[in-house]
């Protein structure tokens, strides 16, 4: 599933399919929350710094497990140094203080690839837990 970003009405609109898609997929309430969040990050992201963007859920196997994953791409300006940006929440007085480092706490993965003038992809991951596969 692909969700245009362009708006606030559009991070909403991704927070809420994540967060249907990890219910369907038997999360708890909180891996349900914690996915929900991570996905609201980093599609604010896109709308603070690139302007426009997706987000896109797929399952897939990560690290020989079977995850939900989600890509957050864009073509905005890039991020200079991707490892500050992973340790702390630069500019984020006006959120929740989350961003990409709290978007890589609440998920079990986070790969993070930026170029300067080309744009950024965030993919993010959490694993299917093991009773829902049965």
């Amino acid at each position: 599933m692909t969700i245009p970003i362009a708006t606030s009405a559009d991070i909403a609109t991704a927070r809420q399919a994540g967060r249907d898609c990890a219910i369907g997929l038997g999360f708890s309430p909180t891996d349900v929350t914690m996915i929900s969040t991570a996905i609201s990050e980093v599609a604010r992201n896109i709308t603070s710094y690139a302007g426009h963007g997706e987000i896109r859920l797929t399952i897939a196997d990560v690290q020989a497990r079977r995850a939900l994953v989600v890509h957050a791409q864009d073509q905005g300006p890039g991020i200079p140094d991707t490892v500050a940006a992973l340790e702390h929440a630069a500019g984020s007085g006006r959120r929740l203080g989350l961003g990409l480092p709290g978007a890589r706490r609440l998920m079990d993965g986070l790969v993070l690839e930026s170029e300067l003038g080309q744009g950024t992809l965030v993919e993010m991951w959490k694993w299917i837990p093991v009773r829902a596969r049965r």
